[in-house]
């Protein structure tokens, strides 16, 4: 299955670039049959596609080989910032009068992605039931916000919907049974399950098994909402129930709560897609910017910017806002685009190790969809609406005194002086919760802190204060405990327990 070119063609570009793309062609109808062999010759259940996953895949991998043959590159020079039309920010959005909250409620439905799982931080099971706050999860916090929205304006029965892979999906049905008491509608749907295609031949895993591996599959990112909410009949469902706005976000950005006011500006300007996006730090040289391009609004991600770019994009100075992933949609709009079938979302090639083998998963992002809805637009959102926790050190953030809760939402503390948010950067000693938790007895004090830096065996005692920049390192051997009650500001704390001004 692998691809041959002729190099005496090198004179005539625009015949080789047809030969490549009949071949394409080719791989594509071979990669069909080998996914066809999939159904055919499984014998665990478990092993087998359904109809729309092998559809959705075969049109994904054949794009992604045709994209591949022309090597479309992207024209630097057609980047341009969208317009204060288009981002709008989000202090000049007119506020909801408390008549007209409950109508727009009614007409919502909450949406969480909710397919990742909790290995990174060394955690078994959907990253969702990770405690953040004592022993309140990622999706009690969710529910609680939820409920409280439903118990304030008891005629919007704002529903809540969870998008979960195959690794989440079974796990989750057990875990929302806990909820069935509350004053939250729960629904949940499973999106697709692709194989992963082995680099060197392009073919896919399952076949390289003759049982069942998880190893083989993967979802293929959450730009396979639409397809999935229009396919399980759940797009349908609202629009029966009378909904027609869907927030969509990141089940572990705690910061992702309905905002009556970005509500009624989609309402009042007819907006069929609102991407959140905050302003852009140091830290977040990874996150995806709204740009126009071309004349058209569309989403720009680190993956799609040509090397030589590369810093500019990281830079704070032409890209300062990114995208935090929390999307309003219209549902009329997605189901119309849907059953258009002209919806071709960019792909994220991402290579990965499987043992031995390199393979490729083919992905999608929501955010890139932004292009083909009416009167799309952005709000640049503060900062306190884009609250993820990837690691322990956004952990301690959200567990710290820099946030109180209320009514399951995450409110900065107004003692806090400063209107950015700390950078923590704990070492691998710190990497899994378990571990984590070892090493605070209480979560310290961080008010006052601007930078924290951990490296090596460190443990804290209680009611520990850490202000300004603290870097507290022990070297290989050592073990620092920071006693209960310390009180460390602007210090370097090292191997030797030597303590000197920063």
């Amino acid at each position: 299955m692998k691809r041959s070119t002729n190099n005496s063609s090198v004179g005539a570009s625009a015949s080789l670039a047809d030969f490549i793309s009949v071949t394409d062609v080719s791989i594509e109808k071979v990669v069909q049959s080998e996914i066809d062999k999939i159904n055919t010759h499984a014998e665990d259940p478990r092993a087998k596609m359904t109809e729309r996953e092998m559809q959705g895949f075969a049109k994904l991998f054949g794009r992604y080989l045709r994209e591949r043959s022309t090597k479309k590159k992207l024209d630097w020079n057609l980047i341009e910032s969208p317009s204060t039309d288009l981002v709008k920010p989000y202090s000049s959005l007119p506020s909801c009068e408390s008549s007209e909250s409950t109508k727009l409620l009614k007409k919502l439905a909450v949406l969480k992605l909710n397919g990742g799982l909790g290995t990174t931080m060394g955690c078994t099971g959907p990253k969702s039931v990770i405690e953040v706050r004592g022993e309140t999860t990622f999706l009690d916090l969710i529910v609680q916000q939820i409920e409280h929205i439903n118990k304030k304006y008891p005629e919007a029965n704002v529903p809540l919907l969870l998008m979960n892979s195959f690794n989440t999906d079974a796990d989750t049905a057990k875990i929302i049974k806990k909820y069935q008491d509350t004053q939250v509608t729960i629904m949940t749907f499973q999106q697709s399950r692709y194989p992963r295609i082995l680099k060197d031949s392009l073919q896919p895993m399952p076949l390289a098994h003759s049982n069942y591996s998880h190893e083989d599959w993967y979802p293929p990112g959450h730009g396979d909402l639409f397809e999935s909410i229009e396919s399980t009949g759940i797009i349908d469902t609202l629009l029966a129930q009378g909904k027609e706005y869907l927030f969509v976000s990141n089940v572990d950005n705690l910061g992702a709560t309905v905002d009556l006011n970005i509500l009624k500006m989609i309402e009042d300007s007819k907006c069929e897609f609102c991407m959140e996006l905050t302003d852009k730090t140091r830290a977040d040289i990874k996150g995806g910017t709204l740009i126009s391009y071309d004349g058209h609004v569309t989403l720009l991600e680190v993956a799609q910017v040509p090397k030589e770019h590369i810093e500019e994009f990281k830079s704070v100075k032409k890209f300062k806002v990114f995208n935090t992933n929390n999307i309003w949609l219209n549902l009329r709009a997605v189901k119309r685009l849907v059953k258009g079938g002209n919806m071709d979302l960019d792909i994220i090639a991402n290579t990965k190790s499987v043992g031995d083998q390199k393979v490729i998963q083919l992905e999608t992002a929501v955010g890139s969809a932004i292009r083909y809805f009416g009167n799309a637009r952005g709000v640049n959102v503060p900062r306190s609406r884009f609250l993820p926790v990837k690691s322990t050190s956004d952990l301690l953030l959200v567990q710290s005194s820099l946030y109180t809760l209320k009514s399951g939402t995450l409110v900065p503390n107004p003692l806090r002086e400063f209107a950015t948010t700390p950078v923590v950067k704990l070492g691998p000693e710190f990497q899994k919760v378990g571990e984590y938790n070892a090493r605070f007895e209480t979560i310290p004090d961080l008010l006052e802190l601007d930078h924290l830096t951990v490296s090596g065996d460190v443990s804290f005692g209680s009611n520990v204060s850490l202000k300004g920049t603290v870097i507290i390192v022990a070297s290989r051997g050592n073990k620092i405990m920071i006693p209960s009650g310390s009180v460390l500001e602007n210090k370097i704390l090292s191997g030797n327990l030597y303590i000197m001004d920063h």
